[in-house]
């Protein structure tokens, strides 16, 4: 672990973390027909990311367009938060806002180093989460990028700083691991437990991590980008075969793994529509759309709306 690195991000973090937020006018109605303020707390609707990876979009399942938002490469809601991520100016730079219902003026401005990558926030609408991917990073092999994730909580503002400061227990026993990376956190409800993706030494895991104590505890091997599924027995995830990655479904409780009828070379962070079914971004003959398919291993894939980064909007808890 770059431990020079990783204090250097967190103490940038802290130290701009009363940084004035900029205000960002949504469109609505009055400019754009059709349009209006993002209903956060609309439970079943749709958040995705454009096409182009600039602003997100509320739309139903059927892909009537409800309400534009904000700037962001990544995107994600739940409980009537909605975390963005987005891109500054400069190399490597982003932003993570945070915003609660309608309003227009983010509640929380992070600023982080690196290329937005995935964003996600908890059941309960508490936490927020981000990944950015660092300089000179590829997913060509294993240990040739380097990504940072961090973890925020609204209630009490403490914020988690890189998952590479957490303690890491590998087959029973805490371990160092040099280079190690983490990437794609998906939520469980408690408000502590969470799940990552960490490569080191040539090897992904899936670890579960439990923030009361700051430590992640290594689950499986070959699992990347997971996406734990609303009733917290299973997880989506990318599983690398062969050059490709494939859409898998981990069942937490017996461990079977079921791959999902979704093509090869998917490269996406996995949404849960609901428990029965799995949603995901891919580009296609230069437009990028949102599909589904089913997590149990059948059917096929199904267009659902245009855009990517997709995020199903819940009630409060």
């Amino acid at each position: 672990m770059n431990v020079i690195r990783t204090a250097s991000a967190t103490a940038l973090i802290v130290a701009l973390l009363g940084s004035a937020a900029a205000t960002v006018a949504w469109r609505g109605a009055a400019t754009e027909p059709g349009t209006g303020e993002l209903r956060l707390a609309e439970p079943g609707t749709l958040l995705v990311v454009d096409a182009k990876g600039t602003r997100v979009h509320q739309k139903t399942r059927e892909g009537e367009e409800l309400g534009t938002g904000p700037d962001c490469r990544r995107a994600a809601v739940a409980a009537g938060t909605l975390v963005c991520l987005r891109g500054l100016p400069g190399p490597f730079s982003s932003e993570v806002r945070v915003y609660r219902s309608a309003k227009t003026t983010p509640e929380v401005t992070l600023p982080v180093w690196g290329n937005p990558s995935r964003a996600r926030v908890s059941p309960s609408g508490h936490l927020v989460a981000w990944t950015v991917f660092r300089s000179g990073d590829s997913y060509v092999q294993s240990g040739q990028f380097s990504t940072t994730a961090g973890i925020y909580d609204l209630r009490s503002g403490a914020h988690y700083g890189s998952l590479e400061d957490f303690t890491v227990v590998v087959d029973g026993a805490r371990t160092e691991l040099d280079d190690r990376n983490f990437w794609g956190v998906t939520f469980a409800a408690d408000d502590r437990t969470f799940y990552a993706t960490m490569s080191a030494d040539g090897t992904t895991r899936l670890m579960r991590g439990d923030l009361s104590t700051r430590e992640l505890t290594a689950l499986r091997t070959n699992v990347e980008c997971p996406s734990l599924s609303p009733d917290e027995t299973r997880i989506a995830y990318k599983k690398r075969v062969g050059a490709d990655w494939h859409l898998h479904v981990l069942d937490l409780r017996t461990g079977a793994d079921t791959p999902l009828a979704a093509p090869a070379g998917i490269d996406d962070q996995a949404a849960w529509l609901d428990d029965a079914t799995v949603a995901y971004g891919k580009a296609d003959k230069g437009r990028t759309f949102v599909y589904t398919v089913p997590a149990d291993g059948s059917g096929e894939p199904a267009e659902l709306v245009e855009g990517s980064s997709p995020s199903v909007t819940t009630s409060r808890r």
